[in-house]
């Protein structure tokens, strides 16, 4: 019970910031595990292409995927939870991420780079829910105490609890974040935790 209130306090929270109206969930176990119960009610912006992306050189580009499939998830979650073609059905997401405690295709690509101080990623939204970029100093938690759960990070990070509402990327939209420090960078999706990215980053 516990569970589902915290899932309900911070969708509320969220649809607030944002000034959206929350989709109402079908069921009790989509409301607490769902992986968008937080988040806004997702653009019908086709995906942006790595390739079309205007890059300069001090761009990092990293596609933040995933494959959620739209009858099953906006069923269970609400509608416009999920706005890509196709893809993993919910009841089969959660199946996975309860026994291997992350979800394949639910990845930032690439999961590993070297950088220098002075460039910036560029995190490109090819996938049809929406997902966060957040530097964190500790991987952790995210926003959604199920996924959290069954991620088996319960411990959310502090980050994830000052999002605002520009970190949230809808589906076909890019995120910016210049990297200002040398040293060894995290960044993690607060909505599904074990989406993660790990950088070097270094002086010119």
């Amino acid at each position: 019970m516990m569970l589902r209130s915290l899932a309900v306090v911070v969708a509320v929270a969220f649809v607030a910031a944002c000034d959206h109206s929350p989709a109402a969930p079908t069921t009790d176990r989509a409301a607490s595990l769902s992986p968008s119960a937080a988040s806004i009610v997702a653009t019908d912006a086709a995906p942006v292409a790595a390739t079309a992306l205007v890059q300069g050189r001090q761009d990092v580009v990293v596609n933040m995927q995933d494959a959620c499939d739209p009858d099953t998830f906006n069923a269970a979650v609400g509608p416009g939870t999920c706005v890509r073609a196709g893809g993993m059905q919910f009841d089969r997401f959660i199946a996975q991420l309860t026994r291997l405690g992350f979800v394949g295709p639910w990845h930032f690509a690439p999961n590993e780079a070297n950088v220098h101080v002075g460039q910036t990623f560029v995190a490109a939204n090819n996938g049809g829910e929406v997902h966060t970029f957040t530097e964190v100093a500790d991987f952790g938690g995210g926003i959604v105490p199920g996924l959290n759960a069954l991620a088996g990070v319960p411990i959310v990070a502090p980050e994830c609890k000052a999002l605002e509402s520009d970190d949230f990327v809808a589906p076909g939209a890019t995120y910016r974040e210049d990297v200002e420090h040398a040293g060894h960078l995290k960044f993690q999706c607060c909505i599904h935790p074990w989406m993660r990215l790990e950088a070097k980053s270094s002086s010119r």
